[in-house]
Formats: C-alpha cells, structure tokens, sequence
C-alpha cells in the first residue's frame, strides 16, 4: 500500500526550489518584473509638485509607519503566515496609508471656507488614525489570501486579535475594512514584492553559473530584507547622504530620492550584493558583476547599497572600501 504523503509536506516548503525552472520561463519573467517596475516608477509624483500641505500629516505618520514592518511581522509569525505574504502585508499597507493620505489633499474643496476645509482634512486624518489597526489586520488578511498554499486569516482569527486589543468591531466591520482597502487601492493588490524580485534575480544567477549556492544566499536574503524593512528609513537616509556626498539634502533632493526609495529592482540587487558579501567576501565582486549584467544597474550603485545595509548592521565600511579596491 502506498503511503499518502501529507498535505503540509505537497504543497508546503520553507524554501524555494532553484535551478528548476526552464530559461524561456525566467527570462520572461525577469522582463515582466523589470517593466512592473519601470510602470510603478513612472507614475511617481512629481518631485517638485510634492504636496506641501500634506508634510505635517505625513511627519504625524512617520513615527506609526516606522514600526508598521515589526508590528506585521509579529502578526505574521503569530498566525503562521509564510515570508511572501508578510512582505505582500506591509506593501498594502503602505500604499494604502499614502493613497489616504493623497485623497486628503486632493479631494475636490469647492464653495467652502478654509475653515471648513481645514477641519475636513482634521477629520478625515482622525479617521485614519482611528482605522488604523483594523486596517493593517485586513491587508494582512488579504495578503494571506493571495498566498494559496498557507493559511488565510479567517474572521474569528482576526476578530480576536483586535479583541484582545480593546477593540470592539463585528464581522461587518472587518468586510468593509476590507472592501475599503479593495476600493482605495483599485483592486490590484497582487502587487510583487521585493522577495520576488530576489528569488527571481538568484535564479538567474545559478543560470549564469554564480559560484555562490543560492540556499545559503536566499536564507541570508531573508533575513536581510526583514532587517531593511525594520531599518528601511535610515538606510535609506545614509544612502541618500552617500549619492549627494551632503549630510544636509535639500528638500528637492529629498523629493527626488523618492524614484530610489520606490525601485524594487535596486532593492532586491542590493539585498543580494550585501548577502554574498556577508558569505563570502572573496566572490562578492563577481557577484556584484553579474547583477550589474543582469539589470543594468552600475557596480557603484550596487556597493553603495550595500554599503548604506552593511553601516546599519556593523558599522562597517567593508563593500564600499572592496569595491575600490
């Protein structure tokens, strides 16, 4: 009798399988992320049409949206969701929180006074604030939706989580918190993440013959996007210190960095680079060589990432310092 395998072990696997997939397929695929993420870049705002008036609102977001990447990843762990839609949960939220935020200084304000206008845009931002738990549960939610082969959060899972926390909303509440998130982002939720551009990107590698083993490399990426996502702001902030040599940018430039903050691509080479610095120093050029083939993004800009990551983790100095050598 043959023994039944079970369901957990089928479709269930801690780690991608690389090397599998045929070359027509990842081809295609790379170019499919490649113009996902050139399509996400050119509809940016334009950086000398920022909305002044929403820098207070967005300085009051700031503090909550820095812990936003802990706060799901714990949620994440807790109700056994798998990396991609963890990943999926926060880039959700995030859109969704700017989207918002851009309805409340868009909104169309005819015949009334400034006032009026003012305590309008109050009450939308008291609202957002109000929601914002219940909204993050529901994009986590969505996001455990889209990943088929693990558990969705369920309504009752959802409900007393928020229960614990003092919150009293029904099943109603939590469908339209998630038709409202729906609605907001257009329905196009099933946005790629940076883990996906990662994962496509090392396949590519093993393809073109890169003397690191991708298991170890992906286990290293992992664990250095969780570390981005929890120090995204900052690494960002040496890096953009790096790029204009200037430990005071302007607001322009501030604005304009915008495009670097927004590119997956450049994300997930950099995660890569610094990964197969960390394991091995002596291939990281080649490496680096090779992602620069790949995507077209120069071996400086790569370095440079790695080392805005490496600063955050170490100290450290050693990509940028390899690299000139």
């Amino acid at each position: 009798m043959v023994s039944r395998v079970p369901a957990a072990s089928r479709f269930c696997s801690p780690d991608p399988l690389f090397g599998d997939v045929a070359p027509e397929i990842i081809e295609d695929t790379l170019i499919h992320l490649a113009m996902e993420n050139e399509r996400h870049l050119s509809v940016l705002p334009d950086p000398a049409g920022c909305f002044r008036e929403a820098r207070t609102v967005v300085r009051c977001f700031w503090v909550v949206l820095s812990f936003l990447p802990e706060f799901i990843f714990l949620l994440s762990e807790k109700w056994h969701l798998d990396q991609p839609a963890k990943y999926q949960a926060v880039e959700l939220l995030e859109r969704f929180m700017i989207k918002q935020i851009e309805q409340i200084y868009t909104s169309p304000q005819q015949n009334i006074t400034s006032d009026e206008q003012g305590r309008s845009q109050n009450s939308l931002q008291e609202q957002i604030y109000d929601t914002f738990v219940l909204r993050l549960v529901s994009c986590i939610q969505l996001a455990s939706k889209l990943s088929l082969h693990y558990n969705a959060v369920n309504s009752d899972t959802a409900l007393k989580f928020l229960q614990s926390l003092k919150y009293s909303y029904t099943k109603q509440e939590l469908l339209e918190s998630e038709l409202a998130v729906l609605e907001t982002l257009q329905f196009q939720i099933n946005v790629s993440t940076p883990l996906a551009y990662i994962e496509l990107l090392l396949e590519v590698l093993g393809h073109n013959g890169c003397l690191l083993p991708a298991k170890p490399l992906h286990q290293m990426c992992v664990q250095l996007l969780d570390f981005f996502y929890l120090k995204r702001d900052t690494i960002y902030d040496t890096l953009l210190n790096i790029a204009i040599e200037n430990l005071t940018p302007s607001e322009l430039q501030i604005a304009k960095f915008l495009m670097v903050k927004e590119d997956l691509m450049l994300l997930a080479v950099g995660i890569i680079s610094t990964s197969a610095f960390i394991l091995n120093p002596e291939h990281w050029k080649k490496v680096v060589e090779h992602l620069n083939c790949i995507t077209g993004i120069t071996s400086q800009s790569i370095s440079e990432f790695s080392y805005a990551v490496l600063k955050h983790i170490i100290g450290g100095t050693t990509p940028k310092q390899h690299h000139r050598r």
